[in-house]
């Protein structure tokens, strides 16, 4: 059995944020978010998040978490011992291990995390933690280890002496314990320390029973406590995802350019242009051209899309479609097969039947078009009456000219024509020209009779 703790409670002060710490965003997801997703693979029986600072904004941001967390409070903060003291109440029966996590490091890999546990498991250890060689330990509490290989102690920067601080063996916070062994020497926890805290690292020196997993890279106990640190782990996890991707066939031209979300998914041969950004979930499918400069959000786009210098938010775009420059489609934008979106054109919760096109300056919301309809350049479709959103339908192979307005409610027919410069307010026939404007009126001489 396994029961993890995630250690939450934390202010931040150095984030000079009014968020807590561990609410922090990081390429799409919060720090503590991405601590709990790096547990998924070891299938926990229980998920407890010591919380503390503005713990109820941290309890309603993540009562719906997939993980199903419990929300254990500390009050106040005395240190990461009397953090795991506030288990032993809510674990006082439970008999497996306990991994201790910090919710500010949120670059841990599953596949360290099963290591450590199964390094554990095997050794019969009360702890086995996390360590790491460093070539500045500075602010990382020492690991001394016995002639065997085994921990004797951790002691903190703080507390170490000048000869101490020599080790670059470092403590990287994370635990995984024997909670029955546990259980016995956390009351057993001391202040007597520089800090005046109680300190979890006390713990191994107690249970007498101590190894180590060394984790080869370092990116992964990266720790946040300011902008600076928030910044360069964006910076890690951009990295890895793109080489992610480039290893399984999307080729980016200017990579350190491009953003990417975890839950973005790539096909073959896809090619991303530089100042490209990817956020929340995507399917972009295979021969996709994406860029340059274009921003795409939770968006299906099929095969040999291509879009340039856009902006899409929820849409979804069949194979072949050619966007942009300078387009925007907001969610619920449906794109058959071989649609043209053109420059400066916006479509909003509206489907585009196959072939058609909107290739200048028009605004497309909440309507429906045929195959083949083709949008003049600057035509709009009237849908808010100033009280209700209203429908616009256009049938198939129907074209309206330029500068159209069409004042929803409104259906088109099937190969209708409306004239440039008209407003409809009426529904027209299959086969029909439109015309909705006002006569043109001409005064002769006009400019000679001007005072």
């Amino acid at each position: 059995m396994l029961a993890i703790a995630v250690l939450a409670a934390g202010k931040g002060t150095r984030m000079k944020s009014d968020r807590p710490k561990v609410l922090q965003p990081l390429a799409g997801a919060t720090l503590v978010e991405r601590v709990m997703a790096s547990t998924a693979t070891l299938s926990p029986e229980r998920m407890l998040l010591i919380v503390g600072h503005q713990a109820e904004r941290v309890e309603a941001e993540l009562q719906q978490h997939p993980s199903k967390p419990e929300f254990v409070l500390q009050q106040p903060q005395n240190g990461t011992g009397h953090a795991v003291q506030q288990l032993l109440a809510p674990l006082a029966d439970f008999g497996g291990d306990l991994l201790v996590l910090n919710g500010d490091v949120p670059l841990l890999r599953s596949e360290t995390l099963e290591a450590l546990l199964n390094s554990h498991r095997n050794s019969g250890n009360a702890v086995t933690l996390l360590t790491a060689h460093l070539e500045d330990p500075t602010g990382y509490g020492r690991v001394f280890l016995d002639a065997d290989g085994a921990v004797q102690e951790i002691i903190e920067h703080r507390d170490c002496s000048d000869e101490q601080r020599s080790n670059t063996l470092i403590n990287a916070g994370i635990y995984c314990f024997h909670w029955p062994r546990l259980q016995q020497v956390l009351p057993k926890l001391s202040s007597d320390n520089d800090q005046g805290e109680l300190y979890l690292t006390d713990t191994v020196a107690l249970l007498g029973s101590a190894g180590h997993q060394i984790v080869d890279d370092l990116s992964e106990i990266s720790g946040i406590n300011n902008r600076a640190q928030l910044a360069q782990c964006e910076g890690m996890l951009q990295e890895r995802l793109r080489q992610q991707w480039m290893a399984a066939g999307v080729s980016f031209i200017d990579p350190a350019s491009c953003t990417l979300s975890e839950h973005t998914r790539f096909g073959r041969d896809v090619i991303i242009e530089p100042q490209c950004h990817f956020r929340g979930n995507n399917t972009i499918g295979d021969g996709c051209r994406i860029g340059p400069g274009s921003l795409i959000t939770d968006s299906t786009l099929e095969h040999d899309v291509h879009v340039v210098l856009s902006m899409l938010n929820g849409a979804t775009v069949s194979s072949s479609c050619r966007i942009g420059p300078y387009a925007h489609l907001r969610p619920e934008a449906v794109l058959a097969r071989d649609v043209r979106i053109g420059n400066f054109v916006e479509v909003k919760k509206s489907q585009l039947g196959e072939g058609s096109k909107v290739n200048h300056l028009s605004y497309i919301g909440d309507a429906e078009l045929g195959c083949h309809v083709n949008v003049g350049a600057g035509t709009i479709t009237a849908n808010y009456d100033g009280v209700s959103k209203h429908r616009t339908t256009i049938g198939d192979g129907s074209k309206t000219g330029a500068n159209s307005v069409l004042v929803a409610p409104i259906k088109l027919g099937r190969n209708v024509t409306v004239g440039a410069g008209s407003t409809l307010t009426k529904d027209v026939p299959d086969n029909a020209l439109a015309l909705g404007r006002a006569r043109q009126l001409l005064k002769q001489d006009w400019a000679g009779s001007r005072p």
